[in-house]
């Protein structure tokens, strides 16, 4: 990147948000190369960098801190001795870094010792750096952030709050700002704590100092981390204050001072974001993968930072975040009412994604009406990502597969009708269609397209029409009519609507690839998820109980576990370390204890 600067003439180097951003050896070789780097100084990075020492620094400017024991060079004998005077749940985090990797919440001491393995093993990998800190959990908490600007000759203001409780796996899926939770006094107290906080370190640019708020008493508030960098959800502040935020980036670094004060800073309007992502909510948020057959985000009212395009394809090696959408209203239910719509529109076939999660997030009555916490997601999932695949999406399925085998012009021998022509009533065609959430159905049909019966199941018979308009697929089922965005892939079938997507297939194949280990009767254990090997736990022959960690399966730096689906013997083991797999791909085989 240096050598890229130096060779095109640049003055500076932004790093944008990703792991540059936090890294002070990139910012100092910036500035050793004689190239300004659009951030802080390295000795703020390093000073905020390490979780450790950014809570002593900050501690002594009178910012309060979580309960815990933030020691360099704990073992894990320490971190044991802290987590029980602390007392249970705590919660472990990596010194080096943010983001939810390797961060675990331990609930009893039985579990410490695994979870500090693992977390020391995601730390390092993610970080180059193991050291981990404990700190008591705060139930129910609320993750407040503050966003502070600050200019080299000493001037430091904040521009409010964002609120970032609504998370999955440690991280944000969620942001608004202002929070529903905060009055003006503790929104003020909370703002000179941040403030004081990049101070103590000659903090200069754009950065954030993210707070845990105990959501039943707002009061209380205790210092988490400073990112020294332009955040992801930085937009929402940019839509309140009426500020650019990397403008403000530029003019500082190029030596300005700030052009306004605090007393300036006047916050209008609510905002808020969502994350899209590559990841599939009913299956733990694994990330997921492949091409994007179809894209089709909106274009109305949202602000839209995409990061692909129609036919891209969507690997474990990158971030699983596709684009992000952000909603401005001079409410907070305006905002919340603008996104959900903006969600309704988007039409992606091809990678399983959040979307239709998203929507239903926003519309629950508890986010509604701003009682959040950072445990909502977890303890919603069940409602929120596991609906059954609709009828009319299996009969919108059988339409399209009746349309595509259907001659293109008029019929004038009977024997190009496929499926069933017999002299007489026409016969019916079936298809075997497994689809989410549902076990596989017999769907019927017959008569043309313009004019068919279809039966899903033991149902009874609808009178259906299918037609395309441009690339959607038209569907009139008695008096309703709806339009799909579908493609075809191979034996799947994609149908999308009202923000959802559905893939769904004329065999078993697929069905039993999701179903993965909770539906893995030969014993056979695949993949959740495409990513890389990092350990196989056991080897052929031994013997397992269900639910026993198998093999350990890293995507974006991050574990996740493939356990036994019963008790058995580990017939065979094919997966190896440092393989490359993909999702569904078999990992090992189980065969069932004897009777």
């Amino acid at each position: 990147i240096i050598e890229a600067a130096l060779a095109t003439g640049a003055q500076a180097v932004h790093p944008g948000y990703g792991f540059l951003a936090e890294n002070a050896d990139f910012a100092r070789a910036c500035v050793e190369a004689g190239l300004v780097f659009v951030g802080p100084p390295a000795e703020a990075i390093e000073a905020m960098g390490d979780k450790i020492r950014a809570k002593r620094t900050v501690l002594a400017a009178g910012v309060p801190v979580v309960p815990g024991r933030n020691e360099p060079g704990m073992s894990d004998t320490d971190i044991a001795d802290a987590a029980a005077e602390i007392g249970y749940p705590v919660l472990l985090k990596p010194s080096a870094g943010g983001g939810g990797k390797g961060m675990r919440l331990v609930t009893e001491p039985a579990l410490l010792a695994s979870a500090v393995a693992s977390a020391r093993r995601e730390a390092s990998g993610a970080f180059g750096d193991d050291t981990l800190l404990v700190e008591r959990f705060v139930q129910r908490p609320r993750h407040i952030e503050i966003q502070v600007l600050a200019d080299s000759r000493g001037g430091t203001v904040h521009l409010g709050e964002r609120e970032c409780s609504l998370q999955r796996r440690h991280q944000k899926i969620i942001e608004e700002a202002p929070s529903p939770l905060l009055d003006e006094e503790t929104r003020n107290r909370m703002g000179r704590a941040a403030v004081d906080a990049a101070k103590a370190v000659g903090y200069t640019g754009a950065g954030t100092v993210e707070f845990i708020v105990s959501a039943d008493a707002r009061a209380d508030f205790y210092f988490m981390e400073m990112n020294t960098r332009l955040q992801v959800e930085h937009p929402v502040t940019e839509m309140i204050t009426g500020l650019d935020l990397v403008e403000q980036q530029l003019r500082v670094a190029a030596g300005e001072r700030l052009a306004f004060g605090q007393d300036d800073v006047v916050l209008t309007g609510h905002a808020v974001e969502a994350r899209v992502y590559a990841e599939d909510p009913a299956n733990g948020f694994l990330p997921t993968g492949g091409r994007l057959l179809r894209l089709r985000e909106p274009t109305q009212r949202l602000r839209v930072d995409s990061g692909v395009d129609e036919g891209a394809q969507v690997t474990s090696d990158y971030d699983p975040m596709l684009a992000k959408y952000i909603a401005y209203g001079s409410t907070r239910d305006e905002a919340f009412g603008a996104l959900r719509s903006g969600l309704a529109e988007t039409t992606i076939l091809g990678v399983a994604t959040n979307v239709s999660f998203l929507r239903a997030l926003l519309a629950d009555p508890d986010v509604l009406a701003g009682r959040l916490d950072t445990g909502l997601v977890e303890r919603r999932l069940g409602n929120l990502a596991r609906a059954q695949t609709p009828d009319h999406v299996l009969v919108a399925a059988v339409a399209e597969r009746a349309l595509a085998l259907e001659p293109a012009g008029d019929i004038v021998d009977p024997w190009d009708i496929p499926g069933g022509w017999r002299i007489g009533q026409a016969g019916w065609t079936s298809w075997q269609v497994a689809a989410p959430g549902r076990e596989p159905v017999h769907v019927r049909l017959r008569g043309r397209s313009e004019a068919a019966e279809v039966v899903v199941g033991d149902g009874d018979p609808h009178k259906v029409s299918a037609s395309w308009d441009g690339d959607r697929l038209v569907v009139r089922q008695g008096a309703i009519t709806r339009a799909y965005g579908c493609v075809r892939d191979g034996g799947i079938t994609w149908l999308g609507a009202d923000g959802q997507a559905w893939p769904l297939t004329e065999t078993e194949r697929l069905a039993a690839a999701r179903r993965g280990v909770s539906g893995a009767a030969s014993g056979a254990v695949t993949s959740p998820m495409p990513g890389t090997v990092l350990l196989v736990r056991v080897t052929p022959g031994e013997q397992v109980s269900a639910g026993q960690g198998l093999v350990v399966v890293e995507a974006m730096k991050m574990e996740h576990a493939v356990v036994a689906p019963f008790d058995g013997v580990v017939a065979e083991v094919p997966a190896q370390p440092g393989q490359q797999v993909r999702l569904g791909q078999q990992l090992a085989v189980i065969s069932p204890l004897p009777e």
